[in-house]
């Protein structure tokens, strides 16, 4: 019977997968990374807030999106840092003078060579230029390409393609439930019912679930017995996931965004 295997600063990858849901930077400068990613890291390494200190031209070179700013900081250093996401599945993506665009929630980690800009698409990020980047998902990943639907829910990414229109099954505007959802907004929550409609070049991103990875707002301790800090929520203490404005919320969570 062999035991599991153990890993230091030596035998840890470099720029590669541990197992399926954690992945080994081999940190030489800086990457950028999102709170709560980082589970254990080897070597001298710091963490600067976005918008805070001398990192600032780093930041005005490679960050380009304030209503995400407070999730993210800069990992500086040299060492190992190992990445992980509540045992969801962990891959690593280059891009070569790409431009990519994904669910926020699902990336990890980014080298600065890359840019990050807020997408015009709620809830989306675009990374722009050459270089990696480390994302989570609920299950591996597919890669198709358009012309293509696709289950909102099941929805990563998408790179160097136009942004997905709304698309509607004609027999389901027709029926009862178009009727109601056109008054109500209630239904239609299947992808059966209503997908992003994909065309033109590119590829897009899926996840082999129509789960979306649970949001947990950034920092934000388990309620669970054990965890220092955690215990039953308040509703002083508890975590809310910002809604977006103007009554956009329920959309946001309608469409999957």
């Amino acid at each position: 019977m062999t035991g599991p295997v153990i890993h230091d600063v030596f035998t840890l990858p470099v720029d590669d997968n541990v197992n399926p849901y954690a992945f080994s930077v081999d940190l030489d400068g800086q990457w950028f990374l999102q709170k709560g990613k980082m589970i254990a890291y080897y070597g001298q390494i710091d963490f600067h807030g976005i918008g805070h200190g001398r990192l600032d031209h780093l930041i005005a070179g490679s960050f380009h999106s304030p209503l995400h700013a407070a999730d993210w900081v800069v990992a500086e250093g040299r060492g190992k840092m190992l990445l992980a996401d509540r045992a969801f599945d962990i891959n690593s993506f280059d891009l070569d003078e790409g431009n990519l665009t994904i669910r926020s929630g699902n990336v990890l980690a980014f080298q600065p060579s890359l840019s990050l800009k807020q997408s015009i698409i709620p809830g989306f990020l675009t990374l722009i230029g050459t270089g990696k980047f480390v994302a989570a998902s609920n299950g591996p990943v597919v890669f198709v390409e358009p012309p293509v639907r696709v289950d909102p829910q099941a929805l990563v990414g998408w790179a160097d393609c136009p942004s997905p229109c709304h698309h509607y099954d004609h027999r389901y505007l027709r029926g009862f439930l178009g009727g109601l959802r056109a008054h109500t907004g209630i239904g239609g929550a299947s992808g059966e019912e209503h997908q992003f409609e994909f065309t033109g070049a590119g590829t897009v991103l899926l996840q082999s679930s129509e789960q979306l990875m649970p949001e947990r707002a950034t920092g934000a301790l388990p309620a669970e017995e054990g965890v220092p800090g955690g215990g039953a929520p308040t509703p002083e203490s508890g975590s809310q996931v910002p809604q977006l404005p103007g009554g956009l919320g329920g959309l946001q969570r309608r469409f999957g965004l």
